[in-house]
């Protein structure tokens, strides 16, 4: 009894330990060292540079960009301003003002890019973690290295760039325009998602890691969270950083440093100051000052390497890694030791046919039962909550509630199930199952996904487990579980990571890894007495989790619900809606929408989607009112052979803050020229604007109130219609209309066109 108290004991550490190492858990007080980075001293700027949403185009924006062109100035850094129109891969044109100042090294090479952002997502973000938290940051880790009076070997680039929410537009004119960007040999960029959790380093490479990797490991950061997988994963979704332009524009390798958790206040009114976790911006400091130190006197010219590694963090080891050209030679190996095994247990008769069939049964029922119910149960939350689809983030406030619960009725499942096949004797059969479902994944992956080939390494602690039962005829718990610790410290928190980091849709993630890992440990669990109560015991605790997650699925204060909010005025019909992204109407949008609003089938086809696929819902008539349209005129228009000429220019009458250019899907350009900026010609079809699948054109983001000029190439005879949709987000300011503020449990939703002034008004060239 008490040697399976003590194994017990093991493995709740493990667990408790792979979640601990992952953050400091203590924060720097502003008494620091001067040579040390200080989260209080960072919070400091963090308050001056997170009062307002700061996105481009507004108020705020030039105050943001003046308090911290005054603080590098302070550091004794010369700063200066670029700024140029940019429009790139997501189809806004913009003209960002990038923050650039440098620290001139000792030695003539490549230098070091500090990298973060400074505006803000439009148009309600406060931005104090995306990515105020990376602009204080690099300001803190700068004072602190400049306090030692040390002159660096390689010159060290700081770039705080602009218009990153709109397209990445402030590192496109940087890579491709500043005469600095040609000698940049490694870029460290400071990012978010969220408001906290554990920041995670992620490798931006176009050739192998390896080069990166090993300097990553000789910087030696105190608390290293990453892994081959997970940028494995990252390369497959379209979450690009500005280092992409860097990657993708120069050939610049670079690590990002970002924070994925309390995912919901992403690019909301939430991310403020005093939601940002300190142990989050702990965290970045813990990577910044040992990579600004390691790489500021490192040879840059010399991380480019052929090769790949593997590798991934563990609480004590910190980061480990090998060549990707082991992946096959320890699979090879794994299989052998199973055969090899599988004699052994036969001839020792500790291993039967039978009872290795109830274990395949067992483990394939556990999984199976526990992903289907995973797959659905996101789905199955949102059709009884109707609300949480208002989050378009996909992680409700209650989320880690719900990972709980959830992982907790795998565990539920995982120990009904083996209670009715588990005998004292045939533990050793039993762990056959997992291990060959387990050799199976890493086959998979060595073949597909090779960056998470580490899940090797629990698959020979498993194997050696499997070892020490066949020798000893029974399992010693004790030292069972002591070779299940790597599968927890190494996996345990991915359990809650990839729901975090991808939404609740993959709470499927969650009970299939408790499935696979509870598989590992079955020569502990198998061995406790009372396995139904135990089963019992954890149905309660996920019932308990429900209920828990349910008398917290209502918005409040905290938690407040995203609602939408738009008039659109169309000049050319003399008409006005009210309109909404909404599904689920409040007290707040109904009293503009009505009880039984319309369907906005209209106006989806010209409406900009967000990257969550989110469209208008519902929009019902408006009263009319005398909002100047903007002025459309033609300034040249001339055929030469086949094709015609022609420079548009749309100037606003009013304050406006975004303008979207729409043009029928079929139609023909053959070049185009926005603001002085060429639009890249596909190649293969010698066109601009083509294979669009929706209406767009593109989104022009004003600042300094300047007109939109267009120079377009068309066929001659071609009869296009552009709509133009100018944007101002100040609905709620506007007086021609009483719209009031929100609730306390309300915010502006993310993602999308809101609280805004949106008039409509076209031009037809025949």
């Amino acid at each position: 009894m008490i040697k399976k108290a003590i194994a017990l004991l093991i493995i709740i550490g493990g667990i408790y330990w792979s979640f601990l190492a992952l953050l400091p858990q203590n924060i720097s007080n502003i008494d620091e060292a001067n040579q040390n980075f200080s989260t209080q001293r960072a919070l400091v700027h963090l308050k001056e540079i997170s009062k307002a949403p700061h996105f481009l185009g507004s108020p705020a924006h030039d105050d943001v960009r003046h308090y911290i062109t005054a603080q590098l100035e302070k550091l004794g850094l010369e700063t200066q301003i670029q700024e140029a129109y940019s429009m790139r891969d997501w189809g806004n044109l913009a003209k960002p003002k990038n923050i650039i100042a440098r620290i001139k090294g000792r030695e003539q090479g490549k230098a070091l890019l500090l990298l973060t952002h400074y505006d803000s997502n439009p148009h309600s973000s406060i931005g104090a973690s995306d990515a105020g938290s990376g602009v204080v940051t690099i300001l803190e880790g700068l004072r602190a290295f400049l306090s030692e009076n040390k002159t660096p070997k390689n010159d060290i680039i700081i770039l705080i760039s602009d218009a990153e929410e709109l397209g990445l537009n402030g590192a496109d004119i940087f890579v491709n325009q500043h005469e600095w960007a040609k000698n940049i040999g490694l870029v460290l960029n400071f990012e978010a998602r969220g408001s906290g959790g554990p920041s995670i380093m992620l490798v931006e490479t176009n050739q192998g890691n390896a080069g990166l990797i090993e300097g990553f490991i000789k910087a030696n950061p105190e608390y290293p969270v990453g892994n081959s997988l997970f940028y494995s994963i990252y390369k497959m979704l379209p979450n690009d950083t500005d280092l992409t332009r860097f990657r993708e524009d120069a050939d610049i390798d670079g690590f990002n440093f970002a924070f994925v958790d309390d995912h919901y206040d992403y690019h909301t009114a939430m991310d403020t100051y005093e939601r940002l976790d300190r142990k989050t911006l702990e965290h970045q400091g813990s990577y910044l000052m040992p990579m600004l130190s390691y790489f500021s006197e490192a040879n840059l010219s010399a991380l480019k390497s052929n090769e790949d590694f593997v590798y991934f963090n563990v609480p004590a080891l910190k980061m480990q890694t090998y060549p990707y050209t082991w992946i096959f030679p320890m699979l090879i190996l794994a299989f052998i030791l199973f055969i090899t095994l599988l004699v052994y247990g036969a001839k020792q008769r500790v291993l039967n046919t039978k009872d290795i069939g109830k274990g395949f049964i067992a483990m394939l029922s556990s999984l199976i039962i526990s992903a289907i119910i995973g797959i659905y149960a996101w789905p199955v939350l949102k059709f009884i909550y109707p609300q949480y689809g208002e989050i378009l983030q996909g992680f409700s406030y209650n989320g880690h509630t719900y990972i709980a619960a959830f992982s907790a009725l795998a565990l539920a499942i995982c120990l009904l199930i083996y209670s009715k096949v588990y005998q004292p004797e045939n533990t050793t059969s039993l762990l056959v199952a997992p291990l060959f479902l387990w050799l199976l994944i890493c086959v998979a992956v060595a073949f597909k996904l090779q960056g998470a080939s580490f899940l090797i390494i629990p698959l020979f602690f498993g194997l050696l487990s499997l070892y020490f039962i066949i020798r000893n005829k029974k399992p010693n718990v004790i030292l069972q579980a002591l070779l299940g610790l790597p599968v927890l410290l190494i996996l345990a928190n991915f359990i809650e990571m990839f729901p975090v980091g991808l939404g609740l849709k993959m709470l499927v993630s969650s009970m299939v890894l408790v499935v696979l890992i509870f598989g590992l440990l079955i020569s502990v669990f198998g061995s406790f007495k009372h396995k139904k109560r135990w089963s019992y015991g954890f149905f309660l605790i996920a019932l308990y989790f429900l209920i828990s997650a349910h008398f917290n699925s209502e918005f409040t204060k905290d938690a407040p619900k995203p609602n939408s909010l738009c008039y659109i005025l169309d000049t050319d019909e003399n008409h006005a809606v009210w309109a909404t992204y909404d599904h689920v109407l409040d007290s707040w949008t109904t009293p503009f929408l009505g009880d039984h609003p319309m369907e906005a089938s209209a106006i989806k086809n010209y409406t900009i989607a967000s990257k969550y696929g989110t469209n208008f819902t519902y929009a019902t008539s408006a009263p009319l009112k005398p909002i100047k349209a903007p002025q459309i005129t033609i300034d040249h228009d001339t055929i030469i052979g086949d094709y015609r000429y022609i420079d548009l220019c749309v100037t606003p009458q009013r304050k406006a803050h975004r303008i979207e250019v729409f043009a029928d899907s079929s139609a023909v350009f053959k070049a185009a020229k926005l603001n002085g900026v060429s639009i890249q010609v596909n190649n293969d079809t010698g066109l601009v604007f083509d294979n669009r699948k929706t209406n767009r054109l593109f989104s022009y983001y004003i600042s300094n109130g300047d007109a939109l000029d267009m120079q377009l190439t068309l066929p001659k005879t071609q009869k296009t219609t552009f709509t133009i949709y100018e944007t101002s987000f100040d609905l709620l300011d506007s007086n021609y209309f009483k719209v009031p503020k929100r609730a306390e449990n309300m915010i502006p939703k993310p993602f999308i066109l809101n609280d805004a002034i949106i008039v409509k008004k076209s031009i037809i060239i025949e």
